[in-house]
């Protein structure tokens, strides 16, 4: 029988930089953690003991983002002085910078071949470049107002854009052209980001709140209001199973996707906490803020494997049928469960690939409306409600096989009852039926 997953715990605080914190990142061999900050300085953080970190200075403005490539051998860093710059994670630091825009970069993130950067700025558009040479591609144009992130789906064919606009913009990559707006946030939008299977966004606004749509079918599928303060970043965990969110109101908060609630609130940072992620493996994960502090922690419920935490939670539900299920997202990742698998994507060429394992495969995405014919997005259209109306009923058997076990369990007592108490009677009945 397994034993309840542990709580998240901090491992280690690394204090050096000289104003608030506005981006961290996990290098793939776990060896490194990478922060950006206001103080207009990137830092390489070791995270064994006794080891120095780096201080890499060359951007003449805040740093609002930074990122390691998917093979970890550069850092991409976007500041406020228009520049992106890559960076080699080594003690010489060295770099290379290109202007990108011409206002503020406020997000610069690697494809998963890690060959094209995307970037986001206050001058109201995204940009698509190559990692060698940094060579600009093409530009989306749409927001009208500043935008704050700009991410690649897991599979490299969709971008995830978030602006101060309101809307969080869906492009495809290959026709340049926005595919959806999602205008449902109350505030402006901070953070965006890509389901590990790519068919689902996450976003993180300035009202508060946190949303989950389907992009298949453009629907609004878990809405989380935990928060008392403006949410600033959210992070999946590899698994598809949690969402990391940080918040001003200088919480982390770990929501549970499958049941659609709060797991846990975590308390560390003094004042906002402005950024955090996931590890590439989701054991750990970590988090900056206003205090000038880079924390890590130990994620801990992730030791047990998700098979064993899902089944866990499924015995609970079982034993506890006054607990209703959140159902949308859950069924969601059930019907993804079964999709096509796309093939792994190569790794960053700039030199040897580090082994990252795979916790979840890259989904294939449904085609959407604006792509396919009439025909054939009715097609799909039937196919999904068809798709719906199985995990439903899968979902009405699941909770019937539930409802049955428990009788059979009752009946099982009233048994062993029944026999228990045979056999204390049978010699007296015995003993009447000599007697007559």
């Amino acid at each position: 029988m397994m034993g309840q997953p542990d709580d998240p715990s901090l491992e280690r605080h690394f204090k050096g930089h000289r104003d608030t914190i506005t981006s961290v990142d996990f290098n793939p061999n776990m060896k490194q953690v990478a922060s950006g900050s206001m103080d207009s300085c990137l830092m390489i953080w070791n995270m064994k003991p006794q080891m120095r970190a780096y201080r890499f200075v060359g951007h003449k403005d805040a740093i609002l983002s930074v990122e390691f490539s998917p093979s970890g051998h550069l850092i991409a860093s976007a500041s406020r002085d228009k520049t992106v710059r890559l960076w080699v994670p080594s003690v010489k630091g060295e770099s290379t910078t290109f202007k990108a825009h011409t206002g503020t970069v406020r997000s610069v993130s690697f494809s998963g071949d890690g060959q094209s950067l995307v970037t986001a700025s206050d001058d109201k558009t995204v940009k698509v470049w190559t990692v060698h040479r940094q060579k600009f591609l093409f530009s989306l144009n749409q927001h009208i107002n500043w935008v704050r992130c700009a991410r690649f789906s897991p599979d490299g064919r969709l971008i995830v854009s978030a602006s101060d606009d309101k809307t969080i913009k869906l492009w495809d990559k290959t026709s340049r052209e926005c595919i959806h707006s999602f205008c449902e946030h109350g505030g402006f939008v901070n953070y965006a980001d890509f389901h590990p299977s790519g068919t689902c966004i996450a976003a993180a606004a300035t009202d508060n709140t946190v949303k989950v749509w389907d992009i298949r079918m453009n629907k609004l599928i878990q809405h989380y209001q935990v928060h008392s303060g403006v949410v600033n970043a959210l992070s999946f965990h590899p698994s598809g199973n949690y969402l990391l969110t940080s918040s001003n109101d200088s919480t982390l908060k770990i929501l549970d996707l499958l049941e659609g609630r709060l797991l846990y609130t975590l308390h560390g940072h003094q004042g906002a906490v402005t950024c955090a992620r996931f590890s590439r493996e989701g054991d750990f994960f970590t988090s900056g803020g206003s205090d000038e502090q880079v924390m890590v922690w130990k994620t801990n419920f992730d030791s047990a494997s998700y098979t064993d935490v899902i089944a866990h939670k499924q015995r609970t539900f079982a034993n506890e049928t006054h607990v209703k299920p959140s159902g949308q997202l859950k069924d969601f990742l059930q019907s993804v469960a079964n999709e096509q698998i796309d093939e792994p994507a190569e790794m960053d060429p700039v030199s040897t690939p580090v082994h990252v394992k795979q916790m979840n495969p890259t989904i294939k995405l449904y085609p959407t409306e604006q792509q396919e014919s009439p025909e054939n997005a009715a097609n799909l259209h039937n196919v999904a409600n068809t798709l719906e109306h199985i995990v439903g009923q899968l979902d009405i058997l699941t909770q019937t096989v539930a409802i049955l076990e428990q009788r059979l369990s009752l009946t099982e007592d009233k048994v062993r009852e029944c026999i228990s108490k045979k056999q204390v009677t049978f010699p007296f009945v015995d003993s009447d039926s000599q007697k007559s």
